[in-house]
């Protein structure tokens, strides 16, 4: 996948997974997420918004560990959570990156004990998070990126409160929300929490153009799903 300045072992990581071209939303937002300006990225289903996710964590993160999470994403539900903890598993090879998800369906004592033995990306529903935050102390003080991944369907739900009562809990991160639409209840959001967003709206992206990467993720995540759900 051609990117400017994209990390080389993600590259290979890339190739290897058959994402050889990076597509329009992943060449428009690379720079700027890059240079770590907050972000809102509006674009449908299927056009790669979570390949576009974990590629910008891993280029980000990739090449120093910490003890404390650096990056924390919020997604809807525990399939979300098992789809992106796999696609990390396959572009952040090599990499000595910890990723570890959590949703409500997980044992809390041992996500906590899991999560205090270091971690680089916490990944998890916005409840199950929630309820972390509340009851444990974690040092935010090195976090790198939070994210909202399908922020429409999330704050459907109602989760505002609880993605607002961690970020307020986070002085200085770089801070994105990826959503298919643009509604006012992510308008409201992004005016809390966001800080002179760049905007990207790729709501017009050609359904005959969706990345053939969606529908290969698709079927990997199929595959491994009993995996991850025994780990």
């Amino acid at each position: 996948m051609k990117l400017k300045k994209i990390n080389e072992n993600l590259q290979e990581n890339l190739i290897e997974n058959g994402l050889t071209e990076a597509n329009e939303m992943q060449k428009e937002t690379f720079s700027t997420l890059k240079s770590g300006a907050d972000c809102i990225i509006i674009a449908p289903n299927g056009s790669g918004k979570t390949t576009t996710i974990v590629l910008n964590v891993i280029q980000k993160l990739a090449g120093v560990n910490e003890e404390s999470p650096r990056a924390l994403i919020f997604v809807e539900d525990k399939t979300k959570v098992l789809e992106m903890v796999a696609l990390f598993e396959k572009y952040a090879k090599n990499s000595g990156l910890e990723v570890y998800g959590v949703h409500e369906k997980g044992d809390m004592d041992y996500d906590k004990n899991y999560i205090s033995t270091g971690i680089d990306v916490l990944i998890g529903t916005p409840t199950k998070l929630n309820d972390m935050f509340s009851s444990a102390g974690y040092n935010v003080n090195r976090l790198k990126m939070f994210i909202v991944d399908d922020a429409d369907a999330i704050l459907k739900l109602r989760h505002e409160t609880k993605i607002m009562r961690i970020s307020d809990s986070i002085t200085k991160t770089q801070r994105i929300i990826f959503s298919e639409v643009f509604t006012e209840r992510i308008e409201i959001l992004a005016d809390k929490m966001l800080l002179e967003p760049f905007e990207f709206d790729f709501e017009d992206y050609d359904e005959d153009d969706l990345e053939e990467q969606e529908i290969e993720e698709v079927a990997d995540f199929d595959e491994d799903e009993d995996n991850l759900e025994e780990e």
